[in-house]
């Protein structure tokens, strides 16, 4: 999967695995940050579950977080069999979407669960409410939290 992901940096398409089209790793990091969950189709994209335990719920045997880490820091390796590569000089994904990693963990965990309705920054947030004729701004202390 990590190779899939990592095909348009090494072909010289994209510079980093957030930016390059058509990867479930687009897709994975794109839900995370969405602006407005009901604005974006769901995922079918097969979900990371976690850690392998007795009872193992249905998705891909690893935490979301560490696969994310895991394609960034191997994009990053030079190949002399491929053109293209993350330039050392390029800040961890992370810090280049702007979350703190303690957030980043708590959204992977409780995205669905504690986000159910609206997520992004409080302006973008306001503005949603605003298109969709909302009195109230839900989840609006969670996005002051998680969101700058």
């Amino acid at each position: 999967m990590a190779y899939v992901d990592l095909n348009p940096i090494r072909a010289v398409m994209a510079k980093t695995p957030e930016t390059s089209d058509y990867t479930s790793i687009k897709q994975r990091v794109g839900q995370i940050k969405a602006k407005h969950k009901k604005l974006h189709p769901a995922s079918k994209l097969f979900k990371f579950a976690g850690n392998t335990r007795a009872k193992m719920p249905q998705g891909l045997p690893y935490v979301l977080k560490d696969y994310i880490k895991l394609v960034d820091e191997t994009g990053r390796i030079m190949r002399d069999d491929k053109r293209g590569f993350i330039n050392s000089n390029t800040p961890p994904i992370l810090k280049r979407l702007n979350i703190e990693p303690d957030n980043w963990l708590y959204l992977t965990k409780n995205f669905e669960s504690k986000l159910k309705r609206l997520v992004g920054s409080v302006t973008k947030l306001k503005q949603a409410c605003i298109k969709l004729g909302y009195e109230r701004t839900p989840c609006l202390s969670s996005c002051k939290n998680y969101f700058t």
